[in-house]
């Protein structure tokens, strides 16, 4: 349900989604880019070629040539043009490359922080499933400490009317077993807010209860040793992995600082069509080539040059202490593993001495040698001592599950 429902997944996937778009948007700069271009116009006044009489002779027999001034018009006062041209980028295309590359680089970011978050995800599943069920466990050891000291509190009214006790006695076991009260209460409150959390993360209606199933958690992982899981993470580890293509895409950038000193060439044809202008046919053809470069731009080319060569340290050292953070991280992981199997043994020894020391209370209370309370309260450590044995265990399980998502594997 996580996978397919979680809200930060489904941002995660947007986002991947968001930089394809943005790295097909770079590509396209590849291509001629093809525009057309209309305009109509209105002109308030004409220039004209006047021809005075007689500018080309005046011969006997026909007189002036011409016989009187002419003016010419040039164009018409409404003018019109549309044309189609294509515009294709030669040496630009150095920079569209380096900007295809840090395309591609975000594209890939967004793959691994989506897997990630798919990791993450699932490993938060795993977290709140063990804390329910611990909590839950928890509170059944809460409730029989209550119930023991509610017995014991009878017993100590008892005493007090028998005159075997004081007063003080009851008034110390009833604030015992308010404390247990208080305990079931604290633990219920603890099911009650894992429960709103597991919702979310589950995308479910908040307030949704569910049943967990405890014997459904399956065989615990099987992990590398520490040595080949230090030896592997930098292939696999997403943190790693993100950090190595941010240095790809710092490469990029100075790649395209190193390219805005080549000038801009491009080949150009342009298809045009006119009514109005004066000297040029309706339809003709445009060919040629355009240069554009930057004489002095004040230093930013040489400054963005040096940013970009900043960035690329800043991102070369980031991913060497990123390596080292989660070299660090696994140790440390495997580290806890082991005290957890220590703790699972000895939690594990101490349970088999309470179960030991119940059975023998419950059996002096058969013989009428020791008070129920002090039975109830045996069976009562049983369980609280089940319930630490059950959080050593799962704790030692999401701590290995901890291990796989360190190594990029979904737990």
């Amino acid at each position: 349900m996580a996978m397919q429902q979680n809200r930060r997944l489904k941002l995660a996937n947007l986002s991947v989604a968001e930089s394809e778009t943005k790295r097909s948007i770079a590509r396209s700069d590849y291509y001629p880019h093809i525009s057309n271009q209309s305009t109509a116009l209105y002109l308030t006044q004409l220039e004209g070629v006047v021809i005075p009489a007689g500018a080309f002779g005046s011969p006997t027999l026909t007189g002036p040539i011409p016989s009187q001034s002419l003016r010419l018009g040039q164009g018409a006062q409404a003018a019109y043009t549309s044309g189609t041209g294509l515009v294709q980028p030669f040496t630009q295309m150095f920079k569209i490359h380096a900007g295809d590359r840090a395309a591609t680089a975000d594209v890939q970011i967004a793959r691994i922080n989506e897997t990630d978050a798919e990791n993450s995800i699932s490993l938060l599943v795993h977290q709140l499933y063990f804390n329910i069920l611990t909590a839950q466990a928890h509170l059944d050891a809460a409730k029989r400490s209550a119930s023991a000291a509610s017995i014991n509190e009878s017993e100590n009214t008892q005493a007090v009317t028998e005159g075997k006790s004081l007063d003080v006695a009851t008034l110390q076991a009833h604030a015992a077993y308010l404390d247990r009260q208080q305990t079931v209460l604290t633990q219920q409150l603890a099911i009650d807010d894992a429960m709103l959390q597991f919702d979310d993360v589950l995308g479910l209606p908040l307030g949704t209860r569910l049943i967990l199933d405890g014997e459904s958690l399956g065989l615990p992982p099987m992990l590398p040793s520490r040595s080949e899981a230090i030896a592997a993470f930098k292939a696999s580890n997403t943190k790693v992995l993100s950090a190595r293509q941010t240095v790809e895409k710092a490469k990029a950038a100075v790649s395209a600082a190193h390219d805005a000193y080549i000038p801009d060439i491009s080949g150009m044809a342009r298809y045009s069509y006119q009514s109005g202008v004066p000297f040029l046919v309706h339809n003709f053809g445009t060919f040629g080539g355009l240069v554009s470069y930057d004489l002095f731009d004040g230093g930013a080319r040489e400054a963005k040059l040096k940013q970009a060569k900043i960035e690329l340290q800043m991102a070369e050292t980031q991913l060497q202490q990123t390596e080292s953070d989660v070299a660090i991280q696994i140790s440390a992981a495997y580290d806890k593993t082991e005290q957890l199997q220590q703790l699972v043994s000895v939690v594990d020894e101490a349970l088999t001495a309470r179960i030991e020391a119940s059975r023998i209370s419950a059996q002096r209370v058969a013989q009428d040698a020791e008070l129920a309370s002090s039975a109830a309260k045996d069976d009562a450590a049983v369980y609280d001592t089940k319930a630490s044995l059950l959080e050593a265990r799962l704790g030692l399980f999401f701590a290995e599950d901890n291990i796989l998502q360190m190594l990029g594997h979904r737990p």
